[in-house]
């Protein structure tokens, strides 16, 4: 097998002897006009549509002199005789290419095509002996030399890094990873769409803070230079959209890039991109509805366009979404793994302590060790929740005839793992809350906003103590965003959603890597 140089060599001498024949290997003189760009499009939907479509087109023994042109151009995947595979951003085409119909000049282009270089062809359409379409060549043109060949049969290849670290090569190889990109796309302009048709502005908060806030999670540390001052990557934009509210902006959203410096798994990447939106006068039930509502739409609008990418499901966003207090779904869970568990206990803090106890031998050590170090009730609760509840929560929801899960809303979260949130007046031990899961995937995070600013200057406090203890997730006091609580901030809802995991789940995606064009990588050749 020749190595790289050898292949590069060998195609640096076919850009040498374009040149010598009048093109250059890597031109610029092609711009496409609107109706070109559209014809292709219009020649690709022909090529892969129905055989109806073609039913109607002449083979190439009876076209005449006069017969009208169209244009095709792209990269070149595959040759086979005088039929050349044209690879577009709609689909792939041929083009039937015949030196003798060509131009002395074109037909010496045609001598020094490779693989993956980009061409441009021009002629009347034809129907093949098989029924399938091709562009019958009366004009071609070189318009750009690749050094490297396409990867041979691209789908067996094992090494799935390869195909992350070389996105630019998985992209045009494999088409249903390209159609996954278009599909994120229309996710994120259909979220603009649903929240810009109900009143919501869309704004720009910073990347860079000055302080931690707006989630619990490590922050990346960074340094400017000229304020010789430290800075953090935002790991939430939380905090500047509540000073919008403050401001009297009633609707706002952004879809944000944010930063955190945690580990990297299926779900994770230490750069990933969140939708919040907050409204005003508007409570953690409003946005449950808005949710459903929302999720479905976008879902709707990616069945749509992308059908293929639909099935098969394990989760059924038409089915009734569940909403289950975390105290429900942990007895839930305890009854799950067969372990005896009254739910009345889970309302009293020392039986719930009891109840932790009891678990030696029935959970991970590690679980049994995030209990011991649980302080209070409501962190107890929580890792409770995370080791007995959340893993299982695909199996605990499901529709009626058990085949799929269904999406579940999980509230009344501990006001201790809830910072930000408005504690509940009648159980001021909890907050109005949710997350919402999917398919077992956490998808969304919303919640009233707390905005007594003595309350949360208080659980600013507690964070600190969180930090003094050794939880370095803890978020750090904002003196300025409680000095703008205390000019008034309306009653308001607040949500937030990840946008990578939304794709994961609309396109059937396994891995966020999957959905990330350009995924965070050790460099190559470096060792675990």
């Amino acid at each position: 097998m020749a190595s790289e140089d050898e292949l590069r060599a060998a195609r640096a001498a076919k850009g040498e002897a374009l040149r010598e024949a009048g093109r250059a290997p890597f031109p610029n003189d092609f711009r496409p006009s609107d109706e070109e760009r559209a014809e292709r499009k219009r020649l690709v939907d022909i090529a892969i549509g129905p055989d109806e479509g073609r039913a109607d087109l002449p083979e190439e023994a009876d076209l005449s002199d006069d017969s009208a042109e169209s244009i095709l151009y792209g990269r070149v995947m595959a040759k086979r005789g005088p039929f050349l595979v044209i690879r577009t951003p709609h689909g792939d085409a041929q083009a039937l290419v015949r030196k003798d119909k060509l131009a002395e000049g074109e037909a010496a282009q045609l001598a020094n095509l490779d693989l993956a270089d980009h061409v441009l062809v021009r002629g009347p359409l034809v129907r093949t002996r098989t029924g399938a379409l091709a562009l019958s060549a009366r004009s071609y043109r070189h318009l750009g030399k690749a050094m490297l060949p396409p990867p041979a049969k691209w789908h067996g290849l094992k090494d799935v890094e390869k195909r992350y670290r070389e996105r630019y090569v998985d992209l045009f190889a494999n088409p249903d990873v390209a159609k996954v990109f278009r599909a994120r796309t229309l996710v994120i302009q259909t979220v603009r769409r649903y929240l810009d048709d109900r009143d919501f502005l869309e704004v720009e908060t910073p990347t860079l803070h000055s302080v931690r806030g707006g989630a619990t999670a490590r922050p990346f540390n960074t340094h400017h230079n000229a304020l010789d001052m430290g800075l953090f990557l935002r790991i939430a934009p939380e905090l500047y959209l509540k000073r919008l509210v403050v401001g009297g902006f009633d609707r706002v959203y952004e879809i944000a890039r944010c930063f955190r410096n945690e580990g990297i798994s299926t779900r994770h990447n230490p750069e990933f991109t969140m939708l919040e939106y907050y409204r005003a006068y508007a409570t953690d039930e409003d946005l449950r509805a808005q949710t459903i509502e929302m999720v479905r739409f976008i879902d709707a609008r990616v069945r749509e366009a992308f059908p293929e990418l639909r099935e098969p499901r394990t989760f059924d966003l038409d089915a009734e979404w569940r909403v289950e207090t975390m105290r429900d779904a942990i007895a839930a869970g305890a009854a799950h793994k067969g372990i005896a568990l009254e739910r009345a206990d889970l309302d009293d803090e020392e039986k719930t302590q009891g109840f932790a106890e009891s678990l030696q031998g029935k959970i991970p050590e590690a679980d049994m060790a995030a209990l011991r170090k649980a302080t209070n009730y409501g962190k107890r609760l929580f890792v409770l929740y995370e080791s007995l509840a959340e893993p299982h929560l695909t199996e605990l929801y499901r529709t009626k005839d058990g085949e799929r899960s269904v999406p579940v809303f999980i509230v009344d979260y501990p006001f201790e793992v809830s910072p930000l949130a408005r504690k509940n007046d009648d159980d001021p031990r909890f907050v109005d809350r949710f997350e919402l899961f999917v398919d077992g995937r956490e998808i969304a995070n919303a919640f009233c906003e707390l905005n007594d600013p003595e309350d949360q200057a208080d659980r600013f406090r507690g964070q600190l103590e969180n930090r003094a203890g050794g939880d370095d997730e803890a978020m750090d006091f904002d003196d300025d965003y409680i000095r703008a609580l205390r000019h008034g901030m309306a009653p308001a809802a607040g949500f937030g959603m990840g946008i990578d995991r939304l794709v994961m789940l609309l396109t059937g995606q396994p891995s966020i890597r999957d959905v990330l064009l350009f995924p965070l990588l050790r460099p190559e050749g470096s060792r675990p």
